[in-house]
């Protein structure tokens, strides 16, 4: 077996994405290394090449390999991973995991103080092989396509816990989606699993609004539109919207959002921009009681929910693959991703 391997990497100092020869790593004892079968490119991924997220590096890290959304095939076993895992089995990986060095980790009390993420604070996926620490693997079942599991992480389950956990989206409750792309075309679904009614999907690209109507959505509107809050407030008897849930990081976007939320309705900010968050005046907020909150990734509970979801369909990923790149082509995917050439939910990278 070759001792190296291709991988896409970031130089931290001038942000250059280029296509590498490194050496192939090798697990620890707690880890295991898989073969990758997909990686998936968020909209994170081009920020953080753009430079509008920024990166803190660890100590003498000059280079990083992207990619935190991944699955692929468990290839060499750490000697401390439990017998449970073993070669050749199917697998996600989960996003991020715990530092295992804050007061939460080390006394077991709560969730981790200083999460740390794929591809941003270690080594991703966008690569031939990848080490994860073993706590930190999902089984695939063989209904699986191996690229609808790589998104699972992050394009699936940040809407997921955002809806379920931080909003706290219940039935027949309204709900407002900013931005029907990568994860708001599963928000979208994930909303009507709920209950919640109407479901009002925005987003300034008509074939964005299509496909949220295609997937479930009760009503697509253009934020562009100067009739835009009459819409929204004739779509939920004159009230305004119970929750609404930027998608899209983009500070115009939260500004409208609060001009149609409820009574004590939620602004949930999934969408990150690395811009201040401004309310506007705090009299009419604070006398609706309205609240914004700051959301980001998921538990790590609702993988596997997410893994059983898809193989009963009651989520359909099917049409969330927007094509595939081989993993040379990754410029050209996120040039592709900036761009939204051809509207895509979910662009794969397969090394």
């Amino acid at each position: 077996m070759s001792k190296t391997m291709l991988a896409g990497r970031i130089d931290l100092s001038t942000r250059k994405l280029s296509i590498e020869t490194i050496p192939l790593p090798e697990p620890g004892p707690d880890e295991v290394r898989i073969k990758v079968s997909a990686a998936g490119i968020c909209l994170s991924d081009v920020h953080i090449i753009d430079g509008a997220l920024p990166i803190a590096p660890r100590a003498g890290v000059t280079r990083l390999t992207l990619g935190h959304e991944v699955s692929g095939v468990i290839e060499n076993l750490g000697a401390a991973v439990p017998a449970i895992w073993k070669l050749g089995m199917r697998v996600l990986l989960q996003a991020g995991q715990t530092c295992g060095q804050c007061p939460a980790c080390v006394g077991r009390t709560g969730a981790c103080l200083k999460p740390l993420t794929r591809g941003v604070d270690y080594d991703g996926g966008w690569a031939e092989y990848a080490l994860a620490r073993f706590d930190t693997l999902v089984l695939v079942p063989d209904e699986i396509p191996m690229e609808q599991a790589a998104i699972i992480p992050d394009a699936v389950s940040t809407p997921y816990a955002a809806i379920r956990e931080t909003a706290q989206l219940r039935p027949a409750e309204s709900v407002g989606l900013w931005g029907v792309g990568g994860l708001g075309a599963h928000a979208v679904q994930i909303c009507r699993a709920v209950g919640a009614a109407p479901i009002v999907a925005v987003d300034p690209l008509p074939a964005a609004r299509e496909r949220a109507l295609s997937l479930g959505a009760d009503a697509a509107l253009d934020p562009r539109k100067p009739e835009f809050r009459e819409q929204v407030l004739a779509l939920t008897g004159g009230r305004g919207l119970d929750v609404a849930i930027d998608l899209a990081g983009v500070p115009a976007v939260r500004e409208q959002a609060i001009s149609v939320l409820a009574p004590t309705g939620r602004l949930v900010l999934v969408g990150l921009s690395g811009k201040p968050v401004s309310l506007g005046a705090d009299l009419p907020f604070c006398f609706a009681m309205q609240q914004v909150r700051g959301h980001y990734g998921s538990l790590y509970g609702h993988i596997p929910q997410l893994v059983t979801l898809t193989r009963l369909r009651r989520l359909d990923l099917s049409s969330s693959i927007s094509d595939v790149l081989p993993l040379q082509d990754a410029a050209r995917g996120v040039e592709r991703l900036m761009k939204k050439e051809g509207n895509p939910i979910r662009l794969i990278l397969r090394p």
